[in-house]
């Protein structure tokens, strides 16, 4: 398996405008110059997953339709 490409981000972290007040259960994404970064926000340490842009374009317009 490669190891991961190092993502350069594009901006800061955030959280959906979708996010409930309780802040138990949320992710937090970041764009970067080849994708999307998403992370549990309760672990910003934690682990972390990268998406390609197109991957990621798909999946929100996936969202969109529905």
């Amino acid at each position: 398996m490669p190891s991961p490409r190092p993502f350069t981000l594009v901006g800061t972290w955030f959280k959906s405008s979708y996010s409930g007040g309780n802040t138990t259960e949320c992710v937090e994404c970041a764009y970067t110059t080849t994708g999307t970064l998403v992370r549990d926000s309760k672990r910003p340490d934690g682990p972390v997953l990268a998406v390609q842009a197109a991957t990621w374009r798909t999946f929100v317009e996936g969202l969109a339709s529905t």
